[in-house]
């Protein structure tokens, strides 16, 4: 039982970050018809400009609290993430606005790739050690533990534009996992827009319902794979789950467990 509930809980801190970068998927898509697969892109940045800045308030700011430092840092994210949305929507979207469905896909996939790139270039590759600002001291929850940063994680306000989404997703993300790296948005990236299609992509609530879930499959699944597949298979292969539960969505429901909620274009 120990085991369960500890699973349930990393499922909805997995999960809450999930939500929060599938509720940027589906409001874009909902506005303009677009998948916007940099979106997790967006998510990288917001973690790597936390990173910096976290640095630089530590060296000026020697007297500031943690939970202070992780504050300004993450609103300092949240205004390049903006810029950098801004940015990308102007020089490489809108000019495809009335072009075919494909050639925005494909620009979105390699704007993906140029960002990450580009934060290569600028963080250098290697990975971050990402510092913990705030107690690390676990708190007993029925036999399970939980850590005061995964309780922020899923207290999250959630409702504002997609990009402060991704970027609070990115501080959350490598302060849960305390590092942090150019390449680190993909994979969140994707399993946040299957958390959309799950949910059903252009619905809201849907997004939210569908990371939550999918958080939850995940960390379940990882939990007890093992026993159930008599060892062949570990804990490693939680990312399988992400990937198969899309499969059987697609070819179940195409519009997601809350259906297709898009607004008409202007």
């Amino acid at each position: 039982m120990d085991v369960f509930l500890q699973q349930v809980i990393n499922g909805l801190v997995m999960g809450s970050m999930y939500a929060l970068v599938a509720l940027g998927y589906t409001m874009v898509y909902g506005i303009i018809n677009l998948i916007n697969f940099a979106h997790g892109e967006v998510l990288m940045v917001g973690a790597l400009t936390s990173w910096s800045a976290i640095g630089m308030m530590q060296e000026s700011m020697p007297w500031a609290p943690g939970w202070l430092i992780l504050i300004l840092a993450t609103l300092i994210a949240c205004v390049v993430a903006v810029a950098l949305n801004f940015t990308i929507e102007k020089v490489a979207y809108r000019p495809l606005r009335n072009s075919p469905k494909l050639a925005p896909l494909i620009t979105a996939i390699g704007m993906s790739i140029l960002l990450q790139t580009l934060a290569m270039i600028i963080w250098k590759p290697n990975y971050k050690a990402y510092p913990t600002l705030l107690s690390s001291t676990p708190i007993n929850v029925g036999g399970a533990v939980i850590t005061p940063t995964q309780i922020k994680i899923m207290g999250a306000a959630t409702f504002v534009i997609g990009a402060i989404l991704a970027a609070i997703a990115g501080v959350m993300y490598a302060s849960n996992y305390g590092t942090a790296q150019h390449a680190m948005g993909f994979l969140p990236g994707l399993k946040a827009f299957t958390a959309a299609v799950f949910g059903g992509i252009g619905n809201l609530s849907g997004a939210v319902v569908g990371g939550i879930l999918l958080g939850l499959i995940e960390a379940i699944g990882s939990g007890y794979i093992g026993q159930l597949t008599g060892g062949v298979l570990g804990s490693h292969y939680t990312d399988i789950f992400a990937f198969i539960v899309l499969i059987i969505v697609l070819t179940l429901r195409p519009s997601g467990l809350m259906g297709e909620r898009v607004a008409d274009r202007a």
